[in-house]
């Protein structure tokens, strides 16, 4: 259900202002109308932006490092310092493993050619002998080259020659070999500035470890301070000055329920207000108020979009249907009472569980019940099948209740038909509550149409497929459909949108339907492979006492991990993908609403 709401307009005096937006915020119901346009542009409100997003990636790095232990009081200045400090110590931390990557680097081009001073091979280029220092692979390697250069063999690695010549100045060599370029620095100097390196990057990281103790705190406050002095700027930037600036006029939406309360409050302050019902073009801020297990599936709906504010909330039409078809998809009753007894430990064990988790937790464990009571349909449980054990209670749940894959396939069928003719009952109703009835004939015509050949083929002998009062019933939906269907245009107009529907109906429709069958075959799949986790459990083990049920219960536990996880993923995207798109189109959603956010701290 859609919250109704109240348009609030305020005529405010310039000067107190502020003191009233404050009061507003204290208050904590309004929803600030933006008509601003272009507020990006404002220098304040950018700086803001950039210090919102500054302070949340220290807070994310802090939180990285370790989880603070006790979260002492602290204020927005402190938590401004920490951010100044945490960022100094990041750019000092980035630095500094630059710096011992690349001398890191030099270290390892070094190694070869051992520990040594580069000035004595400037000593001895001034005195008329230069040093070359040269690696080639050790087919290649030629051994007069020590007669002719002088060519010393120093390190062998890897089929690999690092040596080194003596020759004089002016001499010039012809060499099948890689020159190397090394460091200005010798080995033992550079593996010292490491351990200076290593040294001054562990206390960055010490210091930022005891800032992860003692500063997320301080950075959580500046963060709402901030994020407080952006939304208070918004709502200025959203203010009209009228009476050459000398007032305010801002305009706001309330929750009916809040009424009252927002009433009693202005009547005591000193300025103009008028509240008043919302206007077909008013673009109202959306509020659900969906109460009982109907309100867990709002997070759903939300994943789609909201409802406009003159639109039925399709939450509770579509939440039955997707707890079943969630049973459908995943249905084994093994992996249902395990995600109810999961859940339920983690609620029962947990501590600090948040309000938005607790709805969360407790819409798994209803679809973890629906899976549960569906798995009975195929008697699955964990892959094995139930009803091959007689015990007599089994055997009579299976003459009730057992389907086998020809039924399951039409009972998808059958469940598509209903969500669709329903979803088109929604629609005409949205149609007569926005528009008129006479808006929604049209698609009472489909509606009838369509039911009575439902109602034809499934009971003939009530009702026979093309008898007379069948015909009558096809032409008073004809009628309904090709001359109503759009109230007050010409009827030529009208009959040929009369067609267009028609056409768009017969390829459409079958489509629509033909999609649950996906509610059968993920069922049927995910039953498959649990079978098969169970035949690889027993026919992989080893025959021995020991380690024989070991390996079968760990294949049993991994692959049904493994299983579960896919299965389950499954069965919240399609039956979203039917919800969102088979029925939501059926029943004429259009959506775009914009959630209902009040100025509040």
């Amino acid at each position: 259900m859609i919250t109704k709401m109240k348009k609030l307009t305020f005529l405010v005096y310039h000067k107190e202002y502020e003191q009233f937006l404050e009061q507003i915020r204290a208050l904590g119901v309004v929803h600030i109308v933006e008509k601003q346009q272009g507020t990006a542009d404002n220098a304040e409100l950018q700086e803001s932006v950039r210090l919102t997003t500054r302070l949340q990636t220290a807070l994310n790095q802090l939180q990285a490092i370790g989880k603070a232990p006790q979260e002492a009081p602290a204020s927005a200045a402190s938590g401004k310092e920490v951010l100044q400090e945490v960022e100094t110590l990041q750019a000092e931390k980035g630095k500094l493993q630059q710096q011992l990557q690349n001398l890191q680097k030099e270290a390892i081009v070094l190694e070869p050619w051992g520990n040594f001073e580069p000035d004595s091979l400037s000593r001895l280029h001034d005195a008329g002998i230069t040093v070359g220092f040269y690696t080639c692979p050790e087919s290649t390697y030629d051994a007069q080259w020590e007669a002719l250069y002088t060519a010393t063999v120093i390190h062998r690695e890897a089929s690999r020659i690092y040596f080194v010549t003596f020759t004089r100045n002016s001499m010039v060599m012809e060499l099948t070999a890689e020159q190397v370029k090394l460091p200005a620095e010798s080995l033992s100097r550079i593996k010292a500035r490491c351990a200076e390196m290593a040294a001054a990057l562990a206390a960055c990281e010490a210091r930022l470890k005891a800032l992860a103790e003692t500063g997320q705190e301080a950075l959580k406050v500046a963060l709402q301070a901030v994020n407080r002095d952006m939304e208070f700027s918004k709502v200025l930037l959203n203010t009209e000055s009228v009476a050459a600036e000398k007032l305010m006029l801002l305009q706001g939406w309330a929750p009916v329920t809040k009424e009252s309360e927002i009433t009693a409050w202005l009547d005591t302050q000193q300025l103009y207000y008028d509240i008043s019902n919302p206007t077909p073009d008013d673009e109202v801020p959306i509020l659900l108020n969906n109460k009982g297990f109907l309100a867990w599936f709002e997070p759903i709906c939300k994943l789609y979009m909201l409802p406009k504010y003159n639109e039925l909330d399709l939450t509770p039409y579509f939440a039955p249907f997707f707890m079943i078809f969630f049973g459908l998809c995943l249905g084994d009753s093994g992996y249902g009472l395990f995600l109810v007894l999961a859940v339920t430990g983690y609620r029962l064990l947990a501590k600090n569980i948040s309000q938005t988790m607790k709805p969360m937790l407790s819409l798994v464990q209803l679809l973890g019940a629906s899976t549960f009571f569906c798995g009975f349909l195929t008697g699955t449980f964990f892959g094995f099948n139930i009803y091959d054990i007689h015990i007599p209670f089994i055997q009579s749940l299976k003459a009730h209740v057992f389907q086998d894959n020809n039924a399951m396939f039409q009972l998808s069928l059958i469940l598509g038909v209903i969500q669709i003719l329903f979803g088109m009952v929604l629609k005409a109703v949205n149609q007569s509550i926005q528009f008129g009835f006479r808006y929604a004939l049209g698609t009472i015509g489909w509606i009838v149409l369509l039911a009575s050949c439902v109602f034809a083929a499934v009971l003939p002998a009530i009702l026979p497929m093309g008898g007379t009062v069948h015909l009558y019933i096809l032409g008073a939906s004809a009628v309904l459909i090709f001359l109503f269907n759009s109230p007050g245009k010409n009827i030529f107009l009208n009959i040929g949108l009369g067609l267009w529907d028609s056409y768009n109906m017969a390829t459409g429709l079958l489509g629509d339907i033909l999609s649950y069958v996906r509610l059968f075959a993920l069922g049927l799949s995910g039953g498959i492979l649990a079978s098969v986790f169970n035949t690889m459990s027993v026919g992989m083990s080893p025959d021995h006492v020991i380690f024989g049920p070991f390996v079968m219960v760990l294949i049993f536990v991994i692959g049904h991990a493994i299983n579960l996880f896919m299965n389950v993923l499954g069965a919240m995207v399609h039956p979203m993908r039917l919800t969102f798109v088979e029925f939501f189109k059926n029943s004429g959603y259009e959506g775009g609403g914009q959630e209902y956010a009040p100025f509040k701290n």
